[in-house]
């Protein structure tokens, strides 16, 4: 059935991501797609949209996303507010260098759409300063939670080093890193009490995008109707011993 109605309603897309699950509430797992328009020369797909159908009535919903082009959609369906149905958790590459996706997570209980997730308004909401400072340090500041990180970068290569300290460890000339927006959203189960919680990834930069200083992990759970920051930490790598 979804077959003739995706030929006959949607003409050009095709189903780029399936998954299973009951999304409405009524106990009976429905069908739900991420469809598409593949670029013939590439893995890029524009115009992505969520269609659901309800196995019961056999109708389909069609659910516009805002930002809808890029790589490798994919599909999760797990409860994310504990009210014992499955959510939709939208994930989207946009295939640049800072390794930024767009996620989404959607409510359909009585077969009504509700965003419960945007990633743009995550990314106005999680914003950070990045401060190279003396002593081959470089201080990372959370905005929302007004927590303080400290970055010890002495194991950079010497000619990295260099180019921004004196030999006595002092900075040659202020600079200014940053953080990118999500590139990652992951459901993850912390409580083993099957309502998954939201890890969040965020890559800090020193110079420029490819000069990777670590990043900042944000776990995300629902209460009061949204997601709310649950812990915090800043993940670094590591080095030759």
């Amino acid at each position: 059935m979804y077959n003739c109605y995706f030929r006959a309603n949607m003409m050009h897309p095709e189903i780029v991501s399936y998954a299973r699950g009951d999304v409405n509430g009524d106990g009976i797992p429905d069908n739900v797609y991420l469809t598409g328009i593949k670029t013939s020369d590439s893995q890029f797909t524009r115009n992505i949209t969520l269609v659901i159908q309800d196995i019961m009535t056999g109708g389909f919903t069609s659910v516009p996303l805002s930002d809808n082009a890029g790589y490798n959609p994919t599909l999760f369906l797990g409860d994310f507010t504990g009210d014992g149905v499955k959510d939709i958790l939208i994930g989207i590459t946009t295939g640049g260098s800072g390794g930024i996706t767009y996620d989404y997570i959607y409510s359909f209980i009585n077969n009504t759409a509700q965003l419960l997730f945007d990633f743009n308004l995550y990314n106005e909401q999680y914003q950070y300063d990045v401060i190279y400072k003396d002593s081959y340090k470089v201080e990372v500041v959370s905005k929302k939670n007004n927590e303080k990180y400290i970055i010890d970068i002495s194991n950079k290569d010497a000619d990295y080093l260099n180019e921004i300290y004196y030999d006595n460890g002092k900075l040659k000339n202020a600079i200014i890193g940053f953080v990118n927006p999500l590139s990652g959203l992951y459901p993850v189960d912390f409580d083993s009490n099957k309502v998954y919680e939201l890890l969040a990834y965020q890559k800090i930069a020193g110079r420029y995008n490819a000069d990777s200083l670590g990043y900042v992990l944000n776990t995300l759970k629902w209460k009061d109707n949204m997601f709310v920051l649950d812990s915090q930490q800043v993940a670094i790598f590591g080095a030759q011993a």
